[in-house]
This record gives C-alpha cells, sequence and structure tokens, in this order.
C-alpha cells in the first residue's frame, strides 16, 4: 500500500516550475484509506511544496482513496476516467486540475 504523503512528495519532486510559472494555487487532497489522510498542496512563484492538514479556503479539494492516488499518479488510471466514475471527486476550480499533468509530469 503506498503512503499519501510519499506519493505527495514524489510529485513535489517532479515538479515543473515552467509550466506553473502564473499558478498561485492550494490544493487540499482528502485521501481516505491506509496511509491516507489531509494533504495541503501550495503551488506559488514556480515553486511547490507539500504539508500535513487542512486548508483554509483551498482553490481545489480532491477526495480519493490513497490506492486510487497512487494509480493516477503511477499512470495506470487516467485522472479523466477517476473523475468520471466518481473514484476522484473535485471540488473547486476544476482548470486548474487540468494544468496538473504539465505542472507535476514525469
Amino acid at each position: 500500500m503506498s503512503d499519501m504523503k510519499e506519493l505527495m512528495k514524489g510529485m513535489v519532486g517532479s515538479f515543473n516550475p515552467e509550466a506553473a510559472r502564473v499558478v498561485d494555487a492550494r490544493v487540499q487532497l482528502n485521501a481516505s484509506g491506509e496511509g491516507g489522510g489531509p494533504i495541503i498542496l501550495t503551488i506559488k512563484d514556480g515553486q511547490a511544496g507539500m504539508a500535513e492538514g487542512v486548508a483554509d479556503d483551498p482553490d481545489v479539494t480532491l477526495d480519493v482513496s490513497v490506492t486510487d492516488w497512487a494509480a493516477i499518479v503511477n499512470g495506470e488510471l487516467d485522472p479523466t476516467r477517476a473523475y468520471m466514475t466518481g473514484k476522484l471527486k473535485i471540488l473547486g476550480d476544476i482548470g486548474l486540475m487540468m494544468k496538473f499533468q504539465r505542472m507535476f509530469g514525469r
């Protein structure tokens, strides 16, 4: 089983600052299941960071299981398909989520 903190550290490590030059956002990830929990992903000034906890007034909130997030991050589950089938719930700025693949590409 994957751990959400480790998955997010990997994402932050693969961050592409060029794709996020004008992005200023806070993303709340609520991961259910073993190794889950609330994570805040901050994207600002061409940098990405993460912290455990709950963001005040996030730009977008994601609800997903750790297992499904691991599959999305590893390219085994298409994020659009995950959203359409209810495995990934998005509340807020969906446009920001569409930029995620460019900002956190492999």
